[in-house]
């Protein structure tokens, strides 16, 4: 993948001359079709928008009217971003010929900053899945194993960009769907805080989670597409970036138990590269995490529930049994719990921000296993929940906990770090993770 030019490289020499939006669009366009996976990536493709919307981007550039740096860059949108007059699916046979009238807020937005929609790239089901593994629609292909999962849900967003067939995907975030198919596929993936973007004509999971974020190839490309769902300036990563004096807290307490042996020592290696560029980095317990996180079953299906529960009850057969079982574990909740886990939430984000404050960020594990086969998560049961649990169990702890985040190649095959900074951060993170993409490439 490192030879395939980033989303930034693309908009810089689309603002050159060197490269014509038509002709990119037209061999991305190409690529995807003769890609022996595409059917696996994407669930469809817009080609005629992209064309018209590349000939557009092409003419502002020869008139030196761009609207952004990735103007005229082609990317991918997971398929539950409503697209108009274009089946916004979901993942889901629930949603089977759902065709929206209107685009999503945030892709309008995009369009009008000049980003092309190449189309709409598989996902776990209704989003409720780490793994990424979906037997209703497609399981997308892991770029270092193409027989094994690459994470969810926005799984066909990672396997797009990183099979270079998109210049970049947006996908969603509830409980760690964009860092997991980033780390899983070799990517640098952007968590948003909730509500920093527009949820609208998003087909929701868990509102009170759910959040738009990008997955790149670079934090350059990170921080120009969040610009450009936003309608806002980037921030600016050609200043200093420098880890010197830089502060870190590295948590300890949840996300360093039972790692596989490679994320384990991938993250220690990355560890010892962002010392070597000269920061801190402090050990943290914060044992307090660990209600949270027992409540967090409670938190996810309740809502879950209540936002999807009649559409199950009505057709249950359609759906993959371990998510619909997942979803259906939301009734057994009652009301008073379900607010003094929130209640509980709060508290524990008031403590967390007074115990990372003192920090430029904290430094974490993005998952702690590696992808497995899809042939053996299809063994129903234990060995697909307990295998979801596991995955989600360190990404989750962002979600509930509220920040901004970047998780960034860690140095081995689908190994990642995560950068966290506090809810509404964005930029502060991006140039962190900045830092830490410098460190670790040298």
């Amino acid at each position: 993948m490192t030879d395939r030019p980033s989303a930034a490289d693309l908009g810089r020499a689309i603002a050159s001359g060197e490269t014509d939006p038509v002709r990119l669009t037209r061999d991305m366009l190409d690529a995807i079709e003769a890609h022996p996976l595409k059917d696996r990536i994407f669930a469809r493709t817009t080609p005629e928008r992209a064309m018209a919307e590349a000939e557009a981007a092409a003419e502002r550039a020869r008139l030196k009217l761009r609207r952004h740096p990735l103007d005229g860059v082609p990317i991918s949108w997971k398929d539950l971003y409503d697209t108009a007059g274009v089946a916004t699916e979901a993942g889901s046979a629930l949603l089977k010929g759902r065709v929206p009238a209107q685009d999503a807020e945030v892709l309008r937005t995009a369009t009008l900053n000049g980003l092309v929609c190449l189309g709409k790239t598989h996902m776990s089901e209704l989003a409720f899945s780490g793994l990424g593994l979906n037997p209703s629609t497609a399981t997308s292909p892991c770029v270092n194993d193409p027989d094994a999962v690459a994470g969810g849900s926005s799984s066909g967003a990672a396997a797009s960009v990183a099979f270079g067939l998109a210049a970049a995907g947006i996908g969603s975030d509830t409980g760690g769907s964009v860092r997991l198919p980033a780390c899983w596929n070799d990517l640098v993936g952007l968590k948003t805080t909730t509500g920093r973007l527009s949820l609208k004509g998003v087909v929701p999971l868990i509102v009170s989670f759910d959040t738009v974020g990008p997955l790149c190839r670079t934090v350059e490309d990170a921080a120009l597409v969040l610009s450009a769902l936003e309608g806002s300036p980037a921030p600016d990563l050609r200043g200093d970036t420098s880890l010197k004096g830089r502060r870190f807290a590295a948590l300890q307490t949840v996300v360093m138990d039972d790692l596989d042996d490679a994320p384990a020592r991938a993250y220690a290696q990355a560890l010892d590269r962002i010392r070597e560029a000269g920061a801190e980095i402090v050990p943290l317990d914060f044992p307090e995490i660990e209600g949270p996180n027992k409540d967090s079953a409670m938190l996810y299906t309740v809502e879950a529930w209540a936002t999807w529960g009649a559409e199950i009850d009505a057709r249950p057969d359609l759906m993959f049994q371990p998510i619909r079982e997942r979803f259906e574990s939301g009734k057994s909740h009652s009301g008073p719990d379900f607010e003094a886990a929130w209640q509980r939430l709060r508290a524990v984000r008031e403590t967390w921000a007074r115990a990372t404050a003192g920090f430029d960020g904290v430094l974490m594990p993005t998952a702690p296993n590696l992808p497995e086969k899809a042939a053996t998560l299809m063994e129903l049961g234990e060995t697909y929940v307990k295998a979801n649990l596991r995955t989600l169990r360190n990404t989750r702890i962002g979600n509930l906990l509220g920040g901004a985040i970047v998780t960034l190649p860690a140095g081995l095959p689908s190994c990642g770090i995560s950068v966290m900074a506090p809810p509404m951060a964005e930029h502060r993170v991006l140039r962190l993770a900045k830092g830490v993409e410098t460190a670790l490439a040298g």
